[in-house]
């Protein structure tokens, strides 16, 4: 199950573009099934499963514009879990090659039809 989804950002690309960030309970949890939807100047990202409100934020002019015009928005999501990793307080550099080491992070990005209220 989903834990929490953090809206980071929102833009306009092609379409409106919006930066999510998904924290899931479990690293084998896979239940995120959004949905989208605009009421008034309000962008709600909500739960097909359960149908619960997951993130909202509120559009300025022109990305609602972008939204009406367009019936779709694209969601960039990063998928994370709390405690899988701990914290990367240190970051260690490999002396080889001058690269520092990250954590594996697992992306998403697809473009979901937006429903009006």
């Amino acid at each position: 199950m989903v834990d929490t989804v953090e809206i980071s950002r929102v833009n306009i690309r092609d379409s409106l573009s919006v930066d999510v960030s998904v924290w899931m309970n479990h690293p084998n949890d896979m239940d995120f099934r959004p949905t989208l939807s605009v009421s008034g100047k309000t962008f709600t990202i909500s739960s097909i499963t359960d149908g619960s409100t997951l993130a909202s934020i509120d559009l300025d002019e022109e990305q609602l514009e972008a939204v009406v015009r367009d019936e779709a928005a694209e969601l960039r999501v990063k998928f994370q879990v709390r405690g899988m990793h701990g914290e990367l307080k240190t970051i260690h550099p490999i002396i080889a090659d001058g690269k520092a080491k990250k954590l594996a992070t697992a992306n998403w990005k697809t473009t979901q039809k937006v429903t009006f209220e």
